[in-house]
Order: structure tokens, then C-alpha cells, then sequence
């Protein structure tokens, strides 16, 4: 059974960093792009960016760029979303997911084309 689990969310302050992690297992990791979404309540998830099957090609939402970047380490079966100049609009829970589909830049971004979800780890930015 697939299962992604989040962590290293918490507090920072505004400027701050954080590096979230996303260990994945029950499916053969190296096989999906690895993308990363964001929620706060009442809204529509967010789409933050997305990495293709090696960790080489990557893709990012307008608003992160510069800011995010992702990794992934297919030994570990963990991708990563490391937040760099945090600001208090990216308080939301953070959520990693996986996708068999191919064209990841062109379908990275669409939430319906995951197939695994983890569970949403916290972030908190405060000023």
C-alpha cells in the first residue's frame, strides 16, 4: 500500500527557512514525478511545484520561484521542498503527492493527476 508522509513543518518567523521532507514507500518511488501542494483553510489547494522522476527537471508555480526548491533522493525514497524567504501568505499545510503521469510540466500542476497523497505537515510563518 502506498503511504507518503510529511514532516519538518513548524513556526518561523518572516525571512526564515524550512526544509520539508517526504518519505514515500509501498510504490516504486523513481517511477513518479514528485509534486508538492499547499492548503489553508477554505481554499483550493495550491499547486507549489513539482519534480520529475530523477530530481533534474523541475517546476515551479510563479510565486515560489526563487524561493522553493525541491529535490529528491530516490535511495532515500524522499523528495524535499526547501522554503527560503518565507513569508506569512505561504502559512498553509504543505502536502507532497505522487504521479505516474509523464508530462510532469504539463500535468505536474493538476492535482486530479496524483496518485498518492501524504497527510500535510503544518507551516507557520509569522511576522
Amino acid at each position: 500500500q502506498a503511504h507518503l508522509v510529511e514532516s519538518g513543518g513548524g513556526s518561523v518567523q518572516v525571512g526564515g527557512s524550512l526544509r520539508l521532507s517526504c518519505l514515500a514507500s509501498g510504490f516504486t518511488f523513481s517511477r513518479y514525478s514528485m509534486g508538492w501542494f499547499r492548503q489553508v483553510p477554505g481554499k483550493e489547494r495550491e499547486f507549489v511545484g513539482v519534480t520529475n522522476w530523477s530530481g533534474e527537471g523541475t517546476y515551479y508555480a510563479d510565486r515560489m520561484k526563487g524561493r522553493f526548491t525541491i529535490s529528491r533522493d530516490n535511495a532515500r525514497n524522499t523528495v524535499y521542498l526547501q522554503m527560503d524567504s518565507l513569508e506569512p501568505e505561504d502559512t498553509a499545510v504543505y502536502y507532497c503527492a505522487a504521479t505516474d503521469t509523464g508530462n510532469y510540466r504539463f500535468f505536474g500542476s493538476n492535482a486530479n493527476k496524483y496518485n498518492y497523497w501524504g497527510q500535510g505537515t503544518q507551516v507557520t510563518v509569522s511576522s
